[in-house]
């Protein structure tokens, strides 16, 4: 009989940690249902409150006629909705020529104060990334600043043709779609395929110009290979090349074998060679 004592204190022992466990289970079951219970009761509500919010916050789209001014008196979203704050302004801006200064009145003026900046022409080259933005959004606010100061405020824009770049990406896309290359195409077929490349990209740009919301003059915008900045740039190496101060003689020049061209030395990574 003693020796039966300590089996029994053993199986007592095992049978009690067994029945706290099972109790633990249980109030944790009892527990967990009793929250999925509560989260069903509140389930439809909170869903009629996320849907009401999600309706509240809805953008809608911008019913104010193409070039009139927004109405800016109706209930504001308590929520940041870029499309509806941004809807309408720029086609009203532009009918109205705010960005667009008047040369006769200026020069009706005794002194006149005036505040005049290039944008810098973003290459054709493709789309604008986020480093535009943040130079659009810094100017701007020069600009703007300026015109409330009093200034005759003029931000110029324009896209720079960037020659080689440009003609090496559509070359590029030349060889990709059809594998041909621009000696394929022949010259004029050539020059035809990148003023199309730049009026597609060209056109994005302006696009993404104008969702920013910049303030330039767009009835002076430039292409810096338009007749007029290209006649510019003639006559100005022409003057230069009359009074001295460009030459034209028998030199070194860098070359580029892929694209049969010569290239400035801000385009080339010089290696220095040591004699055999």
């Amino acid at each position: 009989m003693e020796s039966s004592k300590p089996e029994e204190m053993q199986a007592v022992k095992e049978l009690s940690k067994k029945a706290a466990k099972e109790q633990a289970s249980a109030a944790k079951a009892a527990k967990l249902a009793a929250k999925q219970a509560k989260a069903a009761a509140m389930a439809p509500k909170e869903k009629k409150v996320k849907e009401e919010k999600k309706k509240e916050n809805t953008y809608v789209a911008d019913t104010t006629p193409f070039g009139e001014k927004k109405d800016s008196t109706l209930p504001i979203n308590p929520e940041y909705h870029p499309k509806a704050v941004e809807a309408a302004w720029m086609a009203w801006w532009e009918k109205k020529g705010f960005f667009h200064p008047d040369i006769e009145k200026i020069r009706q003026e005794e002194n006149p104060k005036i505040f005049t900046m290039v944008i810098p022409p973003p290459n054709v080259t493709g789309a604008l990334h986020l480093g535009h933005a943040l130079m659009l959004a810094i100017e701007d606010a020069v600009t703007r600043w300026k015109r409330m100061q009093g200034y005759h405020a003029l931000w110029l824009p324009g896209v720079d043709h960037a020659g080689i770049a440009t003609q090496s990406v559509v070359e590029k896309q030349l060889w990709k779609e059809n594998q041909q290359t621009r000696h394929d195409l022949g010259r004029e077929e050539f020059v035809k395929k990148v003023w199309e490349w730049k009026e597609e990209y060209g056109g994005k740009i302006n696009n993404q110009f104008r969702r920013v919301g910049i303030s330039v003059d767009w009835e002076r915008f430039v292409f810096t290979l338009d007749d007029t900045r290209s006649g510019a740039v003639k006559e100005a190496f022409v003057r230069m090349h009359e009074q001295g101060l460009v030459y034209r003689s028998n030199r070194l020049i860098n070359w580029c074998c892929a694209l049969n061209t010569t290239l400035s030395d801000l385009e080339v990574e010089h290696t220095d060679l040591s004699e055999p």
